[in-house]
């Protein structure tokens, strides 16, 4: 510990590679994002849309419930090991994808894509706001989150146009077995465990000792539940843009290049914004940059109701990326700033196990409203909620550690 530096400077190597290995986390993710919903209808004729829109609410559950373990085990297990054995669960995944016979072998390998990314996302994420120290974690956040979800847009482009040449199966799953390999290999061989940086910030930090990390990450605390219940409407809106929007786009004679490149702009934005918010996030109150961002992604959706051509989507899809961008590395740099350094990997897995929830609750929420009534329904009262969540937001948070 006695050579241990925190900074970005100081430990660019490390992160630069923790960064990459959160490239392919995302792009495991990205290999469903446009074609799944398209290959229940198409292959397993699936009509009923709470049933297609099960494969987030698995995937949701599994990843929050595997967030919070990571956090509460980082100390204990150490962040290397729950990055290796992350990549453990993906090796399976682009294999089922590729000779499922019925829906269920699709469900499987959500559960184990939930853990994947619970595991591989929650370590990556703790490991790189370890290396940084305070004055960074903005930026670090918005480099991890802009490669995460970069790789999410891209790759969900990429299917779509694999799929459209040479089909929806097996080719565009191919990417999903090199990135598994690669990601195994790169956390064996190249990451190194961050504990001493943990104990070098702990012994200079001055914020307080949460008395209960689970239920003042949750809602108690003013800050920290305010960026926790944040956090689970922003997902809850992405659930339905994963699940429905592919299926409301396809409804209206869109092709699946058209449908592939709206799916795939708003993470693109999302990501490449991220570069530019997260180091907003260091110098201007989270406070601001939370409301703001909710508040544009819930005028954002709420308009896709009214939306009338393929130019009105892609505007939309962009307004929307960038009001995920200012929130995304706000959420996890305001968790971080918020809490004792020792506290810390278990308070994100907290933020992280409601942040997560969201997309099941979502996913449940929007296929229940879609098939009672209707999909523009169920897109406005997503908007609604992530509207009401941007005022919670303004009245309740101080902003102040």
């Amino acid at each position: 510990m006695m050579h241990t530096q925190l900074g970005l400077k100081e430990n660019w190597k490390q992160f630069t590679l923790l960064i990459i290995v959160n490239a392919f986390v995302g792009g495991m993710v990205g290999l469903e994002r446009s074609i799944l919903p398209e290959i229940a209808q198409q292959e397993f004729g699936m009509v009923v849309k709470t049933a297609i829109l099960s494969f987030i609410v698995v995937f949701g559950i599994t990843k929050a419930i595997t967030n919070y373990y990571t956090g509460a085990l980082a100390n204990r297990v150490g962040r290397k090991n729950l990055l290796v054995i992350g990549w453990l669960f993906a090796l399976p995944i682009p294999w089922l994808l590729i000779y499922a016979e019925n829906w269920n072998w699709v469900i499987l390998a959500n559960v184990l894509l939930g853990i994947n990314q619970g595991l591989t996302w929650s370590s990556t994420v703790v490991m790189k706001i370890d290396l940084v120290g305070e004055r960074n974690r903005g930026l670090a956040m918005g480099l991890n989150e802009s490669a995460g979800y970069l790789a999410v847009g891209g790759v969900a482009f990429l299917t779509s146009w694999i799929a459209s040449d040479y089909g929806l199966r097996p080719f565009p799953f191919y990417l999903g077995i090199g990135f598994s390999i690669l990601g195994l290999i790169m956390s064996l061989v190249l990451i190194k465990d961050t504990k001493h940086h943990v104990a070098k910030e702990t012994i200079s930090s001055t914020v307080r000792k949460l008395k209960n990390v689970f239920t003042e990450t949750t809602w108690l605390d003013k800050n920290l539940g305010s960026i926790s219940q944040a956090g689970l409407v922003n997902n809850l809106n992405d659930g339905m843009i994963w699940g429905l929007f592919p299926i409301l786009l396809v409804s209206k004679n869109y092709t699946l290049n058209e449908v592939g490149l709206i799916v795939g702009t708003y993470p693109i934005v999302w990501g490449f914004g991220q570069l530019i918010t997260g180091k907003m996030a260091d110098h201007l109150p989270k406070k601001n940059m939370l409301f703001w961002g909710m508040l544009t992604q819930g005028i954002a959706i709420v308009l896709m109701v009214f939306a009338a051509n393929f130019y009105q989507f892609m505007v939309l899809a962009v307004f929307l990326g960038i009001g995920t961008a200012m929130v995304y590395p706000t959420f996890l740099a305001g968790i971080a700033d918020f809490t004792h350094p020792m506290q810390r990997a278990k308070s994100i897995g907290v933020f992280r196990l409601w942040r997560d929830l969201g997309y099941a609750i979502g996913a449940i929420l929007t296929g229940v409203i879609a098939d009672i009534l209707n999909i523009n329904t169920s897109i406005m009262v997503i908007g609604i909620l992530t509207f009401l969540s941007a005022i919670i937001i303004k009245i309740r948070m101080t902003d102040s550690p």
